[in-house]
């Protein structure tokens, strides 16, 4: 793991932890309607990665699996029903991000923001496109690219 996790405060740790779900939420609920089958492909990849991503970031990703769809759950109970409403909230948690990035090292960093970046797009394939598959519609193309969090 990151060594640089484990130094930071609870509260920067949190925003680690929390981007997977948010992100998931945030490109699941583009469209206005959270679909299971895209929860589940978070949850998916999530676990995939626990064992096939970035060598430093596989017990991050672990860690996150165990209770991602626990979390996810408290999550949509806790967001706003209204969908413009709760993506702007989504957007904001997300964007917290931008102050913990800088606190890792550049090479851990970046291999973090390309990880959202492609599991927002993993998630966003969960139900575009022809039966569901491969594809990214319009209002998930919008927010895939996560404009909320600085490239690094």
């Amino acid at each position: 793991m990151i060594k640089n996790i484990d130094s930071l405060s609870p509260e920067k740790q949190k925003v680690l932890y929390d981007a997977i779900p948010y992100v998931t939420l945030l490109v699941a609920g583009a469209d206005g309607i959270i679909e299971d089958a895209e929860l589940e492909r978070g949850e998916k990849i999530a676990h995939i990665r626990g064992f096939r991503f970035h060598a430093e970031w596989q017990e991050y990703y672990q860690k996150v699996d165990e209770n991602l769809h626990e979390r996810l759950m408290e999550l949509i109970r806790l967001l706003p029903r209204d969908p413009e409403k709760r993506q702007e909230v989504i957007s904001g948690e997300l964007s917290k991000i931008n102050d913990v990035l800088p606190l890792l090292e550049p090479k851990h960093a970046k291999h973090f923001y390309d990880g959202l970046l492609s599991f927002a797009r993993y998630v966003a394939k969960a139900s575009g496109g022809i039966i569901g598959w491969m594809s990214i519609g319009p209002k998930e193309a919008k927010v895939v690219d996560l404009p909320m969090i600085k490239p690094v």
